[in-house]
């Protein structure tokens, strides 16, 4: 694209040049935007300074704010041969400065040269554009990997005790949201960021993993539990804690959302008074994760038929979660927890086991 007001030297750039390239010309400043805007982009632009409508520094100025127009190498050609109106101009952007009267084998070989560089950039753009695109796939692909393992791992914990049916998406549903009305309080506002409620999400299902190794007697066992049972029955947080510590180990390195699926499996039955197992952590020693997965274990437990009991309604698992607030839960997120309440319900309607 050649930008003048003189009529003689677009004809004259139109010459020096049509046996090459094919030329767009603009009798001004405005002109020259406007087919810019319509969709008419060049490869090159050489600019005119000293135009009665805009001068050459404000078009410039407005191609290099413009995202669909800021690549497009712009070379001055203008009658202004100080240095500092040179340099003013290369300041602004503009790929090289020609000054008039002009040397036709000079303004031919800038113009080669420059559009050989162009055509480089644009390699280079659309190469790392492409990896981008390529990084975001394969990250995305990656990510679904996970999801997919860990739901198929948690599963297969969950057909050995068939009446929990979709437990583990409600009760994944529960710590999100869980986390999100605590994301804000000065005690976990520090820990509860983005990326750690995405990585709690994805590791949730992982909380019983360790009930593979109960064996179906004591598990499916249709009452109450001896003391011998439940010493047995505790051990699936051990269980599945070694599960996936093992697992990494094998893989040789420390993966983020299996640091907090071991903190979960774990840890989710440990009570804020210390009364819990399998380590009988009280406080916060107790990882915020495993705290935040007590709520909605126990709260899904409650609300759920087992082989054991009969499902309570969402008043009775309020009622009884109440009175574990300082004992059984942390305090701050039984709070959170009664805040939110319709939300846990919403989910256990939304993920019941009738649905599934």
């Amino acid at each position: 694209m050649v930008v003048d007001d003189t009529a003689q030297n677009l004809v004259l750039m139109t010459e020096l040049l049509r046996d090459d390239y094919r030329i767009i010309v603009a009798n001004g400043g405005e002109r020259a935007l406007s087919l810019l805007s319509s969709g008419t982009l060049p490869d090159l632009i050489l600019l005119d300074i000293m135009m009665p409508d805009l001068d050459g520094y404000e078009v410039l100025q407005r191609i290099k704010a413009n995202p669909v127009t800021m690549y497009i190498p712009v070379i001055f050609m203008t009658g202004k041969s100080e240095m500092v109106d040179e340099i003013w101009g290369l300041d602004l952007g503009a790929v090289d400065y020609v000054t008039k009267p002009i040397s036709p084998p000079i303004v031919q070989a800038r113009v080669r040269t420059h559009l050989m560089l162009k055509a480089s950039a644009d390699f280079l753009r659309d190469k790392s554009e492409y990896l981008q695109q390529e990084v975001a796939r394969r990250t995305a692909q990656i990510s679904a990997m996970q999801d997919v393992t860990v739901l198929a791992m948690s599963s297969m914990a969950e057909t050995r005790d068939n009446e929990t049916g979709n437990h583990i998406l409600r009760t994944q549903r529960y710590v999100k949201r869980l986390a999100l009305q605590l994301k804000d309080h000065p005690r976990f506002r520090a820990v509860l960021d983005a990326a750690y409620i995405d990585l709690l999400y994805k590791s949730a299902p992982l909380h019983d993993i360790g009930k593979v190794g109960i064996p179906d007697r004591i598990l499916l066992k249709p009452g109450p539990l001896t003391a011998s049972e439940f010493e047995i029955m505790k051990i699936h947080t051990t269980i599945g804690y070694n599960s996936i510590a093992r697992a990494e180990e094998m893989l040789g390195v420390q993966v983020d959302f299996l640091v907090i699926a071991k903190e979960i499996t774990l840890s989710h039955q440990e009570k804020w008074d210390g009364s819990g197992y399998p380590e009988a952590l009280a406080g916060d020693a107790i990882p915020v994760s495993a705290r935040l997965m007590a709520v909605a274990d126990v709260y899904d437990a409650l609300i759920s038929k087992r082989v054991y009991k009969a499902a309570m309604s969402h008043e009775q698992a309020l009622s009884i979660m109440s009175k574990g607030r300082g004992t059984h839960f942390d305090p701050d997120m039984l709070d959170a927890f009664l805040q939110c309440h319709e939300d846990f319900q919403a989910i256990a309607r939304k993920y019941s086991d009738e649905e599934q």
